[in-house]
């Protein structure tokens, strides 16, 4: 708990150095990783300031054991590397639902769905190429609360989106 307090602090304080990074307005494109078991998501960013954004992604689920989407928001600030890399930390939360499909377990009849809620960090490293391409890779702990996610769970995910 402390290293994540310590963490906040640490991303708010840059966020307020004053960096100045040109981000591009709006991208558009897909995160794929694997982690809590979303392994592709459509992802929008949206500029809201020189070197802060939104991200809006989502994800989606289908085997043979239960369907689920989820609905993730995040706050980022972005700040330069070097060249066209950047690097990014954020925070926010997100939404999901699921519908378990097993027909049986421990030999009972099992159907159930339901909502559930999480709490997200990111942190990641993006590379703006000279054309409208932006290819990220970033690490999202999440902190899951109800029946069907409700646990810490990593993420790690390729980003690649167009940029206008």
């Amino acid at each position: 708990m402390k290293k994540l307090i310590f963490f906040s602090v640490l991303a708010i304080g840059f966020a307020t150095s004053g960096f100045s990074q040109e981000i591009s307005k709006n991208a558009l494109g897909l995160r794929l990783g694997q982690g809590d078991g979303f392994g592709a998501e459509i992802s929008y960013q949206r500029a809201i300031a020189a070197s802060n954004r939104l991200e809006f992604d989502l994800g989606w689920k289908d085997n043979s054991h239960y369907d689920a989407f989820k609905v993730t928001g995040l706050y980022q600030w972005v700040f330069p590397i070097e060249g066209d890399f950047n690097w990014y930390v954020g925070a926010g939360g997100g939404l999901g639902g699921y519908d378990h499909d097993d027909d049986y377990i421990d030999g009972n009849d099992y159907d159930d769905s339901g909502m559930f809620g999480f709490l997200a960090g990111d942190v990641g490293v993006e590379y703006n190429f000279n054309i409208p391409l932006l290819l990220s890779l970033d690490f999202r702990p999440e902190l899951g609360f109800g029946d069907f996610d409700d646990d810490f769970d990593f993420d790690i995910a390729l980003g690649i989106r167009y940029q206008f």
